[in-house]
């Protein structure tokens, strides 16, 4: 099992920055490839970035094209962190954000093993 908590969220005006967190703990955090998505209320779940495992410590990333140039993924392995990145918010960006973790990389978040409870961002005009 690997547990994740996400954390950062918060209430930010339109053209601010988060950086959100994911820190991953119980069975290792190697080899895995992380996500991220988010899901406003009444709405699917949407994909925003990934990142694949790299013994390095990059990765490949791979982004939504709603957040491609706004949004930076990146991990940190030691610290089995994941994170997230977001400038030039926009109040359209406010959704429940969640990570996830599984061992194939994909836009699809029901190919991810492991999820997050959520963190808020909300994005005021």
């Amino acid at each position: 099992q690997v547990q994740l908590v996400e954390s950062g969220g918060g209430l930010v005006q339109a053209g601010g920055s988060l950086r959100l967190s994911c820190a991953a703990s119980g069975r290792t955090f190697s080899g895995y490839n992380m996500g991220w998505f988010r899901q406003a209320p009444g709405q699917e779940r949407e994909f925003l970035a990934f990142i694949t495992w790299n013994w390095n410590g990059g990765g490949s990333t791979n982004y939504a094209n709603l957040v491609k140039g706004r949004f930076t993924i990146s991990r940190d392995n030691a610290k089995n962190t994941v994170y997230l990145q977001m400038n030039s918010l926009k109040p359209e960006d406010t959704a429940v954000y969640y990570c996830a973790a599984g061992t194939r990389y994909s836009r699809r978040w029901s190919e991810y093993d492991y999820w997050g409870q959520g963190t808020q961002v909300t994005v005021s005009s």
